[in-house]
């Protein structure tokens, strides 16, 4: 194997170029659970163990600057090897990790999405958004009032809880079928979401669009809802409308029309796209702000699916380049302005695409970096070599999937912590992503090298196994807590009915601000450049 050598840059440094206005990526390749407790403001999470399968998506330039960290810089080498071998030309690594952000004075934030929490945050305080509290609310409903909420999270969390009542209606569709779903303009209106930064934006959105309703906030969402030992509904499946009339269409595009233009949000032309999507100098992100089913129906070449809510509220999932060229589109002129006023006050460079789906504009389709190598091999076969003791068995699923169920005798694994195996047992991998299993492998060879055994994954996965009806085990506390850095504890913990989890996570929300340092606060563009209201 070729030597590698990695460029490293010093705190201070990498502080000067997030703020010095070039493009720039900063990602934190450890694993989720690790990546929540302590993380650069900044830092977006890219696990390690699926570096090569999400690194396309989040840096799409292979000559963008890229820094890598972790704890102490040690996964962080192993990473920009990694992105090296795949054509990334200007990779640092960040000298001593968070270690050494912390020591030189910078702060260190826990959480996920923290920039767009803070985000919220800033808006609520901003726009004095009207929010109403859970006994308020339950109070109205108790008295009959005439009243209409809205959960603005996408259809996946609304099933798993939320108010009684309440309709889903993700944020990114409030402003394209709100008349739909409240047709009477006096009717008071609530947006709730898990805690606090989709309700405030989503009521924030319908009063910045200028409908006549009264429009609240539920002040820390279901979370709060719980905390006053209110009631809330698992399963339900009441969803907004999936068609919006003529006369709704042309009232809300005005509407949109003139948020834009409060927010002097951009056009662009599909031969402007084209000239930037040829910019070598310039990272580019093509973003379907519509409905996973309008995406699954079709989409423009190279397009990713970022619901607009959640491109808000998780814009680090979709966006891993500060200052790149952020380019939104819809097929009705009213959600792509929307989002798009909300992420230029959000610090991003985003643009609305002109004609949106009619366009013709597209982006080179970037295929993620791994290519499939193992051999399979099916339940039967495994269960066999089981039998005859001459297979082990690896699970690379994440590890709350592993506690709750997988192949008897299985042990757990992940990339970055690879386990010293017995020998002479050929290794088979179980996993939800082949990539995953991939990555893994490629790893486990380079680190034993000459190692003759076969390593291959089971065809299927799990669900097949367990579909054949082979032994599966339960291990509630293996691997234990401190081995599962894959998961993030305290943001989960707040949706099982753990009280002082939720307290504790709406407590880490609202002191975000508190944390922020000038040049963190100051990069937000929350009111700009709106006149006054």
């Amino acid at each position: 194997m070729t030597s590698f050598t990695p460029q490293f840059v010093p705190s201070a440094r990498l502080k000067e170029w997030l703020h010095d206005g070039a493009e720039i990526a900063v990602f934190d390749v450890r694993e989720h659970g690790q990546y929540g407790e302590a993380h650069l403001f900044y830092g977006v999470t890219l696990p390690y163990s699926r570096l090569e399968l999400d690194i396309v998506r989040l840096a799409p330039r292979r000559d963008a600057r890229v820094v890598l960290y972790d704890t102490d810089a040690s996964v962080a080498v192993l990473a920009a090897q990694r992105l090296a071998a795949l054509g990334y030309t200007d990779v640092y690594v960040l000298e001593g990790g968070t270690h050494a952000w912390q020591q030189a004075g910078f702060t260190l934030f826990a959480g996920v999405n923290v920039p767009s929490k803070t985000f919220g945050e800033l808006v609520e305080m901003a726009y004095h958004t009207p929010r109403v509290t859970a006994r308020e609310l339950a109070a109205m409903r108790e008295r009959g009032d005439d009243l209409v909420i809205l959960d603005g999270r996408p259809v996946s969390e609304y099933l798993k809880m939320t108010i009684p009542t309440s309709i889903c209606c993700p944020n990114g569709e409030l402003g394209y079928r709100i008349r739909e779903l409240v047709p009477n303009p006096t009717t008071p209106i609530v947006v709730n979401c898990a805690g606090r930064t989709r309700s405030i934006i989503g009521a924030q959105t319908l009063i910045n669009l200028g409908i006549p309703n009264p429009v609240m906030a539920l002040e820390n969402g279901t979370q709060g809802w719980y905390l006053e030992d209110l009631p809330l509904e698992h399963g339900s499946t009441r969803r907004y409308p999936d068609t919006v009339t003529p006369s709704s269409l042309a009232q809300m595009r005005e509407a949109s029309g003139a948020l834009a233009e409060r927010f002097a949000v951009p056009e662009v032309d599909a031969s402007t796209f084209a000239a930037w999507a040829s910019d070598p100098s310039r990272s580019l992100f093509l973003c379907d702000v519509r409905t996973p089913e309008e995406f699954a129906a079709g989409t423009l070449p190279g397009a990713q699916h970022t619901p607009g809510g959640q491109l808000i509220q998780a814009t680090d999932q979709y966006v891993g380049v500060r200052h790149a060229r952020v380019v939104l589109f819809d097929n009705d002129g009213v959600r792509a302005p929307i989002v798009a006023s909300w992420l230029r006050q959000l610090g991003h460079d985003a643009y609305v695409l002109r004609d949106g789906l009619a366009s013709g504009a597209s982006l080179p389709v970037r295929a993620p970096g791994v290519e499939p190598t193992l051999p399979e091999i099916d339940a039967a076969t495994l269960a066999a070599a089981l039998t005859n003791d001459s297979a082990i068995v690896i699970d690379v699923r994440p590890s709350m999937n592993f506690r709750r169920e997988h192949i008897a005798g299985a042990q757990w694994a992940i990339r970055p912590r690879l386990p010293n195996l017995p020998a002479s047992r050929d290794i088979v991998l179980v996993a939800e992503e082949r990539g995953i299993a991939e990555l893994f492998a490629a790893d486990w060879r380079r680190e034993n090298a000459g190692d003759p055994r076969t390593i291959s994954v089971l065809a299927g996965g799990f669900k097949a196994w367990a579909a054949a009806g082979y032994a599966v085990e339960s291990t509630p506390d293996l691997p234990p807590d401190a081995e599962c850095i894959d998961y993030l504890f305290f943001v989960h913990d707040r949706h099982d009915g753990n009280k002082a989890a939720a307290r504790q996570y709406l407590a880490w929300e609202t002191g975000l601000l508190a944390q922020l340092d000038e040049q963190e606060r100051g990069a937000f563009r929350i009111g700009a450049p709106a006149a006054a209201k």
